[in-house]
């Protein structure tokens, strides 16, 4: 069945845009967009990815819900590209729960975590049952400092969390490096 290719790395390292070449020339591409245009920044990247963009390739947006998300627009498709899950992983995080992060005991923050897991376990399962190939994108943000609170240390974790899931799951994994891809599986 489906097909999983994973592409992580650092931040500005390549990975959309080696993600984007992979379906170059490809018309019948799902593209899955997780980030939220929350404010000018945020607007401002949307913008630059959608202009990068192949116009044929169909465009759906959401983080959350991915069965829902994604019925009925499968059909006719030959490849997913979601890109980002740790933009995904950020809104699950800060934009559904509405937990102060910085007083949150451990039992909060593991409900959240399963919470996450299961969005990326249902994410897994249908890239898996899709008879196409699907593309995801993440970050890789565990090789730097260690935040200095408490929602930066979650995030941290829980993204280099679900990677690990993505990437056990995965037929292939990239690292991005300064723009060069590194295949590791």
């Amino acid at each position: 069945m489906g097909k999983i290719t994973f592409i992580t790395g650092g931040a500005r390292s390549g990975k959309s845009m080696f993600a984007e070449s992979l379906l170059s020339g490809k018309d019948k591409v799902l593209y899955v967009a997780t980030a939220m245009d929350s404010d000018d920044e945020m607007k401002g990247r949307i913008a630059m990815h959608r202009a990068r963009r192949n116009p044929e390739w169909k465009t759906v947006e959401g983080y959350r819900n991915f069965g829902g998300l994604l019925n009925g627009e499968l059909k006719g498709r030959a490849f997913i590209l979601l890109d980002c899950i740790t933009i995904m992983v950020s809104n699950l995080m800060i934009l559904d729960p509405g937990m102060d992060w910085d007083n949150a005991g451990m039992e909060a923050v593991d409900a959240v975590e399963e919470k996450i897991r299961n969005e990326v376990s249902d994410l897994i399962a249908i890239a898996q049952g899709f008879e196409g190939g699907s593309i995801i994108v993440s970050n890789e943000l565990g090789m730097g400092l260690v935040p200095p609170n408490p929602l930066g240390r979650h995030f941290r974790d829980i993204a280099g969390k679900m990677n690990r899931l993505i990437a056990s799951e995965a037929n292939d994994v990239y690292f991005m490096v300064s723009g060069i891809p590194l295949k590791i599986k």
